[in-house]
């Protein structure tokens, strides 16, 4: 079972930004579940969260971990 790590991101504002971290994610970890809400500036997504993290960062935008 895979852990499910918590970010805040608010610099994550419209549907472009919800979609390139999306596609980020996918990329680092490939089927790893990814959620994202758009409104509460929250991706939640499974797996390794450092590759997470840098994934999120790399697409331009600022992860702050929270605790799931």
């Amino acid at each position: 079972m895979s852990v499910t790590h918590l970010f805040q991101v608010e610099d994550m504002t419209c549907g472009h930004c919800e979609k390139a971290i999306t596609r980020a994610l996918d990329e680092a970890l490939p089927g790893a579940a990814v959620k994202i809400d758009l409104k509460a500036h929250e991706v939640a997504v499974e797996g390794d969260a450092a590759k997470a993290e840098e994934a999120i960062r790399e697409a331009g935008y600022t992860p702050v971990r929270k605790s799931a």
